[in-house]
């Protein structure tokens, strides 16, 4: 699962992409973990971080990635944006690229925007942190289901509208007061209104003329099947005397019901009356924050994601330019790269097998010269 999440600003959006600001910035292009990323020091079993392009890769020193290295364990980790970021008025956008070379099959894939997450776990999931509580988004975006590396964009604006992004398409978008649950209620039912007790909410009654037929009760619901023989072998002292087993009646119309008519005293359904709800006050800053770090805090079973070209701005055009270097150009090569170690491993595989089959044969063999050794000794 991965987490992200994000703030925009559509006032920013029109304005030429030099006037847009770059927070942070990562590739972890070099061979060793920036000086800036800070290891928690809350607990002293975290997981480790490696910097790796994995097991394969588009280019060695591009694809490189900050890699879980540790089966069950916690990780994390965070770095200071390059300036605190207060989104107010402007558009945030957070974009990372997320690579599970180990197939996950549970734990997390996420980062955290301070004060706020965004997770990938089988499915998107973006966490927005209102009034000291956490926020799941009530929608369900599938991410990549692959082992490739894939890229998340979470943008939130000022006009409290999203978007989410997977490898650069929108995969879900709208306003965030619709797909989150982040303020009470306007309306709520009143809590002194109460059904009248003469309130008729039957649509229909018992046609009284109705009457039910003399005979209905007379045909059985059952009939002794007149096919049915006694056996043969049938012994009335040892099994007791024959009954022909019984069927459904086909003559039988079950219990008589009377027929429906417009209940003339019918009311319609009844509405609970709504009153405004003390407890909600409109907001229309849900989306601003005050965000200084971005980090990783995570748990994994199985180790071996590996995160990386993660950017902090408020421009969604700027984060599409780094995108192009850092993952539109290099996704076709590592497709092939991962082609090609899928080949290998089968190649393998098949050997292995190969050879396998090829010991077990000559096992028997073996065992099949050494009986027939004995039988002969025996002899």
């Amino acid at each position: 699962m991965v987490n992200f999440a994000a703030i925009a600003s559509t006032l920013l959006a029109a304005l030429p992409l030099a006037s847009a600001t770059i927070y942070f910035q990562e590739t972890f292009a070099g061979d060793k973990l920036p000086a800036r990323w800070v290891q928690s020091e809350s607990k002293d079993d975290y997981g480790k971080f490696k910097i790796t392009a994995g097991k394969f890769f588009a280019d060695s020193k591009a694809s490189r990635g900050l890699q879980t290295s540790q089966d069950a364990k916690f990780y994390a980790m965070s770095a200071p944006l390059d300036k605190e970021f207060d989104n107010k008025g402007k558009d945030l956008v957070l974009q990372f690229t997320a690579k599970f070379e180990q197939n996950i099959d549970c734990g997390g894939g996420y980062i955290k925007l301070l004060p706020k997450h965004l997770r990938l776990r089988q499915k998107i999931h973006a966490v927005i942190t209102y009034k000291g509580k956490n926020h799941l988004i009530k929608k369900t975006i599938t991410p990549g289901s692959d082992q490739l590396t894939h890229q998340y964009t979470f943008v939130l604006h000022p006009d409290q509208t999203y978007s989410i992004l997977l490898d650069g398409e929108t995969k879900e978008s709208g306003s965030i007061l619709e797909s989150w649950d982040l303020l009470p209620p306007k309306k709520i039912k009143d809590p002194n209104a109460t059904k009248p007790s003469d309130w008729v909410d039957e649509a229909e009654i018992s046609d009284p003329t109705d009457k039910k037929p003399a005979n209905w009760d007379d045909i059985p619901a059952t009939i002794v099947d007149p096919d049915a023989e006694k056996p043969e072998d049938w012994d009335d002292e040892m099994d007791g005397e024959w009954e022909a087993p019984k069927i459904s009646n086909p003559e039988y119309k079950g219990e008589w019901v009377a027929n429906k008519i417009p209940n003339p005293a019918y009311k319609g359904a009844w509405v609970h009356p709504e009153i405004d709800n003390p407890e909600f006050k409109e907001d229309t800053e849900i989306y601003a924050f005050k965000n200084s770090h971005v980090g990783f805090d995570l748990w994994q079973v199985k180790s071996g994601t590996i995160f990386d070209n993660i950017i902090v701005t408020d421009s969604l055009d700027e984060a599409k330019e780094f995108a192009k270097k850092t993952f539109d150009d290099l996704k076709d090569a590592e497709k092939e790269a991962k082609d090609k170690l899928d080949e290998k491993e089968k190649k393998e595989a098949e050997e292995k097998e190969k050879a396998e089959k090829k010991d077990d044969a000559n096992s028997a063999d073996a065992e099949e010269v050494n009986a027939d050794e004995d039988e002969h000794a025996e002899l």
